[in-house]
């Protein structure tokens, strides 16, 4: 131990070698990769415009689901290494919960909502923005090729909610309620945006009962279909992930705190721990000392 060690009380300083560097640059980069190519995607798929997508599992739903998918790998393969296997034993269940809810919801229900991402903010929420985008993807990508092959092409959306859940947590958004339902519905602003070119490009309107029923009341009064189904993805949307991020902070709730501490982002959604009354706030409260 130096000098400088001894008076400063701290121990000899450690230094980051390059390999540590190497190790953290890789996921970066693959966590940005997949995210480029799943907005590339997206892009790619406004501007052609396939006219047969969502119809069948033909060559043109093809490159879309291989584009989500392959974005979806690279996330994948940036973040997994750093979940923990209790994660990842969560996301097939995140994965099954969006699809049955969706499926439910969008096609026999005439709710204009979705609620078909609550498992994806719930990873989200557990194990940060990456683990949630990732379940977005391969949770549109599962139910396309399953069930619907037009949710294939909101698979950006799905993204962006994940991913949204796990930054709003990280900020300690889930630690009380209201602040959780108004970040869904500011959440939902981008998330609605983000669907409503392709509903209205791709497939002339919304999808689902609810929703193909609401755009064709803002047609009717007189709206384009661009503008109609716009309105109804952005009232929508702003309700549906105020809705979802209220159960999800429900569910963080409900659960038992043995459960909660196997996922350690988690934590930013813990509730703030409660001074004493007339501790001093400028200091910690210190255990006590045992007696002699």
């Amino acid at each position: 131990m130096t000098a400088h060690s001894r008076q400063s009380g701290q121990g000899p300083t450690t230094t980051v070698g390059p390999g540590q560097n190497r190790n953290r640059t890789l996921p970066l980069t693959l966590t940005l990769l997949g995210t480029l190519i799943v907005i590339g995607t997206y892009v790619a798929v406004l501007l052609t415009q396939p006219a047969n997508l969502g119809v069948d599992l033909g060559h043109t739903t093809l490159w879309v689901m291989l584009g989500y998918l392959g974005g979806g790998i690279l996330l994948a393969a940036g973040t997994l290494p750093l979940i923990p296997r209790s994660v990842l034993a969560l996301i097939p269940v995140a994965i099954a919960l969006n699809i049955v809810i969706g499926q439910i919801i969008g096609n026999y229900t005439p709710v204009p909502l979705y609620l078909d991402s609550i498992g994806t903010v719930l990873v989200g929420v557990l194990a940060g923005p990456a683990a949630g985008a990732f379940t977005g993807i391969i949770s549109n990508l599962i139910w396309g090729v399953t069930l619907s092959p037009s949710v294939i092409a909101f698979s950006s959306g799905a993204a962006f909610i994940g991913a949204a859940a796990g930054w709003a947590a990280r900020l300690g958004v889930f630690r009380t309620p209201w602040t959780a339902v108004i970040v869904g519905a500011v959440a939902g602003v981008p998330a609605g945006a983000i669907g409503a070119p392709v509903a209205a490009y791709l497939f002339g309107g919304g999808l689902g009962a609810g929703t193909g029923g609401v755009v064709a009341i803002l047609q009717a009064a007189g709206l384009e279909m661009f503008n109609a189904t716009f309105a109804q993805s952005m009232v929508s949307d702003i309700v549906d992930k105020a809705l979802i991020f209220a159960l999800a902070y429900v569910v963080i709730r409900s659960l038992p705190k043995r459960i909660i501490a196997r996922y350690e982002f988690a934590a930013h959604s813990r509730p703030r721990a409660t001074k004493t009354r007339g501790s001093d706030p400028a200091k910690p409260v210190e255990a006590a000392q045992p007696t002699e």
